[in-house]
């Protein structure tokens, strides 16, 4: 999953938003690691991710984790009471109270996350490109087999729309067992 999901996972807690967020920074925390792999192990995201051809599925996992987000804000009031702006508003609050401890990426990152919206923009197919687009150049080689899965995305949409809508509330699932577990 990718960053709106993992913040939509943390349930709207900031130090756990924030939390989740800094999963992607500085190593995974053990709740980020486990929805990552959960997230790669499902059936529904397996089949999504053999959409792609080989040479491409291992880029596929990246395209479908920010795609996801996309699907996720897409149909954001159906997963949660509180208004995507809202959330988006504190986290970006709650980036920029902790700016100095932030690791420095997230640091650069965090102010043109908050001043673009990026995860209230990913409501718009376009702005997945983009971000994949920005992905790609940051990769330390092949980003061009990533931007080569954006027609692939479009051409599969409808399965993988619904093999997301399969998979998302099993994954709250599992967050919601792993978190009562401790």
């Amino acid at each position: 999953m990718n960053f709106l999901a993992h913040v939509f996972l943390a349930r709207q807690d900031d130090e756990a938003m924030l939390g989740a967020l800094l999963g992607d920074f500085v190593g995974s925390a053990d709740l980020h690691r486990k929805i990552d792999s959960y997230t790669d192990r499902h059936p529904e995201v397996v089949a999504a991710r053999a959409l792609f051809p080989e040479g491409r599925r291992r880029y596929a996992g990246i395209a479908l984790d920010v795609y996801f987000d996309h699907l996720l804000a897409r149909a954001w009031s159906a997963h949660s009471d509180v208004a995507l702006d809202v959330l988006t508003r504190r986290l970006y609050a709650t980036l920029q109270a902790h700016h100095a401890l932030l690791p420095e990426r997230l640091q650069q990152i965090a102010p043109h996350m908050a001043a673009h919206d990026w995860l209230g923009s990913y409501r718009q197919r376009d702005s997945i490109d983009r971000a994949l687009s920005r992905i790609a150049t940051r990769l330390s080689r092949n980003g061009d087999k990533l931007v080569a899965c954006l027609p692939l995305l479009r051409e599969h949409e409808a399965e993988i729309d619904a093999r997301f809508d399969a998979f998302f509330p099993e994954l709250q699932d599992y967050v919601t067992t792993t978190r009562a577990a401790g």
